[in-house]
């Protein structure tokens, strides 16, 4: 028994040789001597002090540091301090090391990143901490070292990749928080290739069905794919070959999950998204000829096959704020295939794939300032904003920094970049608050606009100010980039701030003529009896007479709602702590709450109405209880990424039981024609006896869109409904549809 303990223990430690022999095998090319040396002593350190630890698989734990630091290696192409520092990057952490000794044996840079990955870390085991505060505290390390953030994307890669060795519930949480910030972050900083594999394995754990379906019509279709592939570069080879260039054409398949989402935007099926694969020219190219050259492989591509002038993308003449340069077209391919080109240089690729490091490769052959600073600028200057809370800054960053761009000039040709959608005010308080707060309207094009406008790749804005203008609470609903939105706040809550401090002297006389005293608790028991969010609105609202004075008896309100607040808080703490009470199931149970069934009350969300055969996730609530979401609504995904501490096992009772039935909303595409409706509803209501809500119809240019409100008892009675509504026409399509 003895000896075949040290043959596993032999194999193994031949198995950990071998992975680190691969790393540097991966690295060498950037490696010196010295690098070597720190490396391989970064890797004793690490492989010592986890020679103890298992991971959830069963394997050693130091697989996960060399994974790591592979992925930093041969996927990013970061240099020998990342990779030792990936090797090191959980020792402070989970182990005897602490930071003083990192600092002392390999310096202070080292030690540095060490320590913004073990913060990181810390904050996002914190159960009972806001997901949107610890990713908020992860973006601060970006003022010291961007390599924090990179590592922690290695890190999230590889765990993502041994995903399946975790509990449900960890799957879901882990997978929901990747799809909603690590894979944009990645994408953002330029790492298409990790974005898309984090984007693909998200989708494994939180719809694993359409992934495996995905994934296996994929490969079914290969072969045709490869051939049609084949036909469609061959004249584009001989062209090119004519003119010279030193060129790679690769074709490749579009992500699953980019097919998933393709499926989901038009409510069609894998038959029905038509450009599954993109093809990519790569040309050797000088810096001083790139332009030229993809332009002039865009004509070779445009003079063989038609394109979509609309699809064009030109990122070689303005760049992403990332540095992505690209041409991408959209031509018509054989056979009336739709097909994207992506048209680069090798340097360009180089970017394209391992982002952010290799734009430091490249930096010193550019004369243009750097869009990296300019980008991580901004996030500092959101992260410093003291008026935004932690939620806010998520959906801002998110929606600023996370999203796709539009170009606009000012008057004087200047360009600039701003979010997808944003507007004049956008733009106004881009170039300075001081212009946004005075903002009236604006020309666009030369054209008179309002403050809400939204621009237009290549609009020409100029604004039109008054000293008279203030903002108002409507500007709120007119922009959407983070800098507008927190200097439009700023400035209303400025002004609510000068009102409020008449109501706050009118409170004060009010607490001293009662004799009470002027306290936090009081005022927060004030706040809640008069539904204000905080003391700011509280003195508003009496400044402003909202509130009357005459109905100021403070002393009662403390009394009566004192008494009311401590009560609920008690009964919201039971209600909580009732997780620890179990109660035998029943019939008349449709959900069972956590590992075993749980007293708690739950309601079904409205946003995905779940049924019978969904797998479903429960939220708790405040005040509300349980709320039950399907693990694939938006929604959910939302939530499980920003609020995993509030995140509750559900699934169905064997037999669930509601006599009622589920209400569910399907939605009907297809050629119009006499007696359509007639044929689906006669579908529903007589041949399956489904009960029929709400139903909505209409035509348009020889199509109908539906939809219909049903109550059904599972999915199995769902997907037999569709697909008998679907076989009354091969052009019909039938899905389930979310409430927006």
């Amino acid at each position: 028994m003895q000896d075949q303990v040290l043959t596993h223990e032999e194999l193994e430690k031949k198995e950990i040789v071998k992975r680190y022999r691969h790393l540097l095998r991966s690295a060498k090319r950037v490696l010196n001597k010295e690098d070597k040396k720190l490396i391989r002593e970064a890797f004793e350190l690490s492989a010592e002090s986890h020679k103890e630890m298992r991971r959830k698989s069963g394997e050693p734990y130091i697989f996960h540091p060399l994974a790591v630091a592979q992925i930093a290696a041969e996927e990013i192409g970061l240099g020998a301090t990342s990779i030792a520092c990936a090797l090191m990057h959980d020792l402070v952490e989970d182990t005897h090391i602490d930071l003083d000794y990192i600092h002392l044996r390999f310096g202070k840079n080292i030690a540095s990143i060490i320590d913004g990955l073990t913060k990181i870390s810390s904050v996002f085991d914190q159960k009972n901490s806001p997901q949107a505060e610890n990713f908020r505290k992860m973006l601060l390390t970006l003022s010291d070292d961007i390599r924090v953030i990179l590592i922690k994307i290695c890190d999230r890669l590889h765990n993502m990749r041994t995903l399946e060795f975790m509990s449900r519930k960890s799957q879901l949480k882990i997978a929901s928080e990747t799809l909603y910030l690590y894979a944009p972050l990645a994408h953002r900083l330029g790492l298409y290739a990790i974005k898309t594999e984090l984007e693909d394995l998200s989708l494994k754990y939180t719809e694993p069905e359409k992934y495996k379906e995905i994934s296996k019509r994929l490969s079914q279709t290969k072969e045709d794919r490869n051939k049609f592939i084949r036909t469609f570069i061959k004249p584009i080879k001989l062209e090119l070959d004519k003119l010279g260039f030193e060129y790679e054409i690769k074709g490749r398949p579009k992500s699953i999950y980019s097919i998933y989402n393709k499926m989901q935007k038009q409510q069609v099926g894998f038959d029905q998204v038509y450009d599954l694969f993109a093809i990519r020219i790569i040309i050797n190219s000088e810096p001083k000829n790139e332009k030229r050259d993809c332009w002039n492989a865009y004509s070779v591509v445009t003079s063989i096959y038609k394109p979509n002038t609309e699809r064009l993308r030109d990122w070689i003449s303005s760049p992403k704020s990332n540095g992505y340069e690209s041409l991408h077209i959209t031509v018509m391919g054989p056979f009336g295939k739709f097909v994207e080109v992506q048209i680069r240089t090798t340097r360009m690729n180089d970017l394209a794939e391992r982002g952010y490091a290799a734009h430091w490769k490249y930096k010193e052959n550019t004369k243009n300032e750097n869009s990296y600073d300019i980008w991580l600028n901004k996030i500092r200057e959101m992260l410093e904003n003291p008026e935004s809370n932690a939620l806010d800054f998520v959906e801002e960053f998110y929606a600023n920094f996370l999203s796709d761009e539009v170009f606009v000039f000012t008057p004087q040709g200047e360009l600039k970049k701003l979010t997808i959608n944003a507007t004049a005010l956008d733009f106004a308080f881009d170039i300075h608050s001081d212009i946004g707060a005075t903002c009236i309207g604006a020309k666009v094009n030369n054209k008179i606009v309002p403050l809400s406008h939204v621009l237009k790749n290549g609009d020409q804005v100029e604004i039109i100010t008054s000293n008279k203008q203030k903002p108002n609470i409507d500007w709120l609903n007119y922009v959407v980039t983070g800098k507008a939105k927190n200097r439009i706040k700023y400035l209303l809550k400025e002004e609510k701030r000068q009102i409020a401090d008449i109501g706050k002297e009118i409170l004060i006389k009010k607490f001293n003529k009662e004799n009470i005293e002027y306290s936090k608790e009081n005022i927060e028991i004030l706040c809640s009896y008069f539904k204000t969010q905080s003391e700011l609105d509280l003195c508003y609202l009496i400044a402003k007479e909202t509130i009357q004075k005459e109905k100021l008896t403070i002393r009662q309100i403390i009394a009566e709602a004192g008494i009311v607040q401590r009560e609920n808080l008690i009964k919201e703490i039971k209600q909580i702590q009732k997780k620890k009470t179990k109660k035998t199931p029943n019939k008349g149970d449709t959900i069972i709450i956590g590992d075993e069934n749980i007293e708690m009350d739950y309601t079904f969300a409205k946003c995905c109405s779940p049924l019978p055969g969904d797998e479903i996730i429960g939220f708790i609530t405040i005040g509300e209880g349980i709320k039950i979401h399907r693990t694939n609504c938006k929604n959910a995904i939302s939530l499980m990424s920003q609020y995993d501490y509030r995140l509750i096992k559900a699934h169905w009772a064997e037999t669930p039981l509601n006599e009622l039935g589920y209400e569910t909303i399907i939605k009907v595409n297809g050629i119009d024609d006499v007696g359509i409706v007639s044929k689906i509803t006669d579908i529903i209501s007589k041949d399956l006896k489904v009960n029929m809500k709400n139903i909505y119809f209409t035509s348009h240019d020889g199509t109908f869109e539906g939809k219909i409100t049903l109550i059904l008892t599972d999915t199995s009675h769902l997907n037999n409904l569709i697909e008998k509504i679907q076989n009354i026409d091969k052009y019909m399509t039938v899905s389930r549809q979310n409430v927006d």
